[in-house]
């Protein structure tokens, strides 16, 4: 432990498996006092054994469950959200039903965390925020993934307005924006695909291999530690050259 997050507290959503859970192993790694949550608890032992500090369950399309977690933690320094859903479909594969749902637990979701865990964090003088957005969307068009591109670009802009907004009061907001990543959800869309399944997810990768949830994590060390005091707002890319 090189104790980059030394003293500080962290919030984590969608812990229990990807990125979420790498970032909560990795925060707890560099000194922060973690508390992970997830609406499936079936991971936590695993991740108090990795140092995690408290875990409990959390419904992020609750707002009444998320205002009960912010009173239950108290001020943090770090919030990072990390629940998400990828739909697969074009427009005409997009119910109602689809739209919302993407919508409520890929964005709204984080504007239930923020609004919650924001008025302790300018209390207390400052804070980080960082929010899970995608290559997908905010940068570039994926096809199949209308509704799931539309949700990322809205967490990019949503990120650039809690900076704005909140820039002289000591708090920084920031997306990142992973290309494809090799976490329980992604093979299991890749099983979907069939046999060919994982070979397509990989061709699309320039650099010839998927991403790990580890190495996503070690962005979101950066920036929630204070090396990064001079970055907000910013749409951070990790994806493996797929943009270029």
């Amino acid at each position: 432990m090189s104790g980059r997050l030394k003293g500080k507290r962290a919030f984590v959503t969608a812990a229990s498996a990807g990125i979420g859970r790498a970032c909560a192993i990795a925060f707890a790694r560099e000194g922060a006092y973690v508390y992970a949550s997830d609406i499936n608890a079936s991971a936590f032992d695993d991740l108090k054994k990795a140092g995690v500090a408290e875990t409990f369950k959390l419904d992020v399309l609750s707002t009444e469950a998320v205002n009960e977690a912010a009173k239950h933690t108290g001020k943090i320094d770090i919030l990072l959200n990390a629940a998400g859903f990828v739909h697969h479909g074009t427009v005409l594969e997009c119910s109602d039903k689809d739209w919302d749902f993407s919508f409520d637990l890929n964005v709204k979701s984080m504007h239930r965390t923020i609004k919650a865990f924001l008025p302790a964090m300018l209390a207390a003088g400052g804070g980080s925020i960082v929010n899970i957005a995608s290559a997908a969307g905010v940068l570039k068009a994926a096809p199949n993934r209308y509704v799931y591109g539309a949700t990322k670009a809205a967490v990019a802009a949503l990120t650039r307005a809690i900076a704005a907004d909140f820039i002289t009061k000591g708090i920084r907001c920031n997306c990142i924006c992973p290309g494809t990543i090799e976490t329980p959800s992604m093979l299991g869309r890749a099983s979907a695909q069939g046999p060919d399944g994982m070979k397509n997810f990989v061709a699309r990768q320039p650099l010839g291999r998927l991403g790990t949830a580890e190495e996503i994590a070690m962005l979101a060390v950066y920036l929630a530690s204070d090396e990064s005091s001079f970055t907000t707002g910013g749409a951070h890319v990790a994806d493996g050259g797929w943009t270029l």
